[in-house]
Formats: structure tokens, sequence, C-alpha cells
């Protein structure tokens, strides 16, 4: 990463931005958008949570909750384009593999007509692995949280 990588800031991108960045589709796309965006350091990711998630249809169908490990998935998904955005081109669409996942946290469940700000933050980044701290929240409430590391392959 260059000096001049660090010193920019995106203000937003969108679900296309995010899709060139990223090979994630529906249904396992997690993030809407990204704001916030301060490459190589950290970005916020925005989740719209509808009614019609596929995974609502069993979790559960009385009470609709989005499952927790979909949350982290943001998450990642979130810091991958992040990672993505700070390379540059040559790294759109290569695959961000999980490493590690530590001190997850759910707070509260998330529902249909909650909108999830997915802040993810770089703790550090060695070579191709990089690690980062994620918040989740809904109205500026946390509902979940989670350390994890990650390594893209290139």
């Amino acid at each position: 990463m260059t000096a001049k990588a660090e010193a920019v800031d995106i203000e937003a991108i969108d679900i296309m931005r995010i899709m060139s960045a990223i090979p994630h589709r529906y249904p396992f796309l997690m993030i809407d958008k990204m704001v916030d965006i301060k490459l190589g350091e950290s970005a916020t990711g925005i989740k719209n949570v509808t009614i019609n998630e596929p995974f609502f249809t069993g979790h559960f169908p009385a009470q609709p909750v989005m499952p927790g490990v979909l949350i982290v998935e943001a998450m990642a998904q979130t810091a991958a384009t992040l990672v993505v955005l700070t390379l540059g081109d040559a790294f759109e669409g290569k695959l961000v593999y999980f490493m590690t996942i530590e001190g997850a946290k759910f707070r509260r469940p998330v529902g249909p007509g909650d909108q999830l700000h997915i802040t993810v933050v770089k703790e550090r980044a060695r070579a191709n692995v990089w690690r980062f701290k994620g918040v989740a929240r809904v109205d500026g409430v946390s509902v979940a949280e989670a350390t994890f590391s990650a390594m893209i392959m290139g």
C-alpha cells in the first residue's frame, strides 16, 4: 500500500462497486452499501434487513431473526471490500478466506426492518493476512461484535 492510498477517504460506494470488489452474490451478499471508507484503516458496511431474506424462511418463521453467523459474515464482507479497495484493481474479485473469529458476542436479535451499520477497523495487516475488529449496530446500539482475521488469495 502506498502513502497516497493511506491518505484517501471515500465517502461511499454502492452495491455495483461492492460486487466488482468481492465475488459474493445473492443470496450470500450481506452488504448493500459502504460509507465512511478510510483506505487501509476502516469502513462501515450497511445491510438493509428485509423480510425477503432467504434465511428468514427457516430462522424462525414465527419470529424472524438474522443468524449471528451471517452478521459476522457481513463484517467479513465489509472488511474484504475495504482490503480490495485499499490494494487496488489487481485484487478485485479475489477470494478472501476467514482464518480466525474470536470474541464473537451477540447482544440482541436483528430482524426485518433493521438496518445494520457494520464498522470494521484494521488492527493489523501482514502480507496477505489482515486482522479486524468489527461491531454491528442497529439504531446506534451494538448488536454484535467480533475480532477476525482473513487471508486474501492473490
